[in-house]
């Protein structure tokens, strides 16, 4: 596996199919964007709204700039922080218009002139925040990563945001050790079914908590010990009754909701409660009289921040996760495929809470 060069990016990156961390905007003008010859065909915001809003064009094809690559892309991942990113709820707002899309996996089609190290024909993958719902995009050199052999493109773009945010939060922001016990909400979904294949792997106990038996079977096959449906079940109660009163080590918590605060009263002494995300569409208010009594934490995880910010431990972090694909440890389910066109299906079934697993758009 290889990495680009890192370069400083001095773009702003924020039309169209130009994926770039929206920490590194400077405004430019946007002449000075290339474009190819033909057409590709995008899925574009023109205004903030649902899925319903977003529009399929024909758009002009891309050229590259200097410290840039166009990448074919082959697949992308859909995500629960796209279903946002279009309403203008994300952390980050791009510029209308834009297409949306964080993780995309295919082929360089054209090489900037500065760009070393790349052949065109590579198979890469990049994580780059929005772009990726689209036929071709423009990607900073240094966030191409080569595709590990036996790969194919529809499990890389479904790989490196699920299983690098519950790597890093589990390895890095809880520092889950052999032996504890983790509670995942939401274990079914991409991050969570991540985050129970990465605590079995560690050593963890792993308690999978969804909303039915059929995710909750998919979560015992991926090494889940215990289940917990919490539509039918008491979920504080089994919770105590699995871990004899003393409570779970971690949670890992991409869901949100009233389900929260049960989760985190049933931490034990110096549990680590992992912020993750909020699938429910509710952001949970915890009372704080509760982190004190319990002597725990409640811990921030905001990936797209932490790999602009530690770019070495976010390529150790790659370096791990590949290897353990490669020893057939990670198994990521993509268990749906949608052609371009449905976009707008594919994010309707993420907000309604009917993925498990990922989800992939094809152009």
């Amino acid at each position: 596996m290889s990495y680009g060069r890192c370069l400083d990016s001095k773009f702003n990156a924020l039309h169209l199919c130009r994926g770039v961390e929206s920490s590194w905007k400077q405004e430019i003008p946007l002449n000075v964007w290339e474009y190819g010859e033909g057409n590709m065909k995008a899925v574009i915001c023109k205004q903030w709204g649902p899925p319903e809003s977003l529009v399929v064009e024909n758009i002009p094809s891309l050229k590259a700039d200097k410290a840039h690559v166009i990448v074919k892309v082959k697949a992308c991942g859909v995500n629960f922080p796209d279903t946002l990113i279009i309403q203008g709820k994300y952390q980050y707002k791009p510029d209308l218009p834009f297409s949306p899309g964080a993780e995309i996996a295919g082929v360089i089609r054209e090489l900037g002139q500065s760009v070393s190290g790349i052949e065109v024909g590579d198979r890469v993958l990049a994580f780059i925040g929005w772009g990726g719902f689209s036929e071709e995009v423009s990607v900073p050199v240094d966030k191409i990563i080569h595709i590990p052999e036996g790969m194919d493109f529809k499990t890389a773009s479904a790989f490196v945001m699920t299983y690098g945010t519950s790597y890093y939060a589990l390895k890095h922001r809880a520092q889950l050790k052999s032996g504890e016990t983790l509670l995942v909400l939401g274990a079914a979904g991409g991050i969570g079914l991540a985050a129970v294949e990465l605590g079995k792997i560690m050593g963890a106990r792993v308690i999978a908590s969804a909303s039915s038996d059929d995710k909750l079977a998919v979560c015992k096959e991926y090494g889940a010990d215990e289940l917990i449906n919490y539509s039918t079940q008491n979920f504080r109660s089994i919770i105590s009754e699995i871990t004899n009163g003393q409570g779970v080590d971690v949670v890992c918590d991409p869901v949100g909701g009233d389900l929260s605060e049960q989760a985190f009263r049933s931490t034990g002494w110096k549990g680590r409660f992992l912020v993750m995300g909020f699938a429910s569409g509710e952001i949970s208010r915890i009372p704080l009289n509760l982190p004190l009594l319990k002597g725990s934490s409640i811990v921030g995880v905001f990936w797209s921040d932490f790999i602009r910010r530690e770019k070495g431990t976010y390529a150790y972090v790659l370096q791990e996760l590949t290897k353990w694909y490669a020893q057939g440890k990670l198994k990521p389910l993509v268990s749906k495929i949608y052609p371009l066109e449905q976009a707008a299906l594919a994010l309707n079934d993420i907000v309604q809470r009917r993925v498990t697993g990922k989800i992939v758009l094809v152009p």
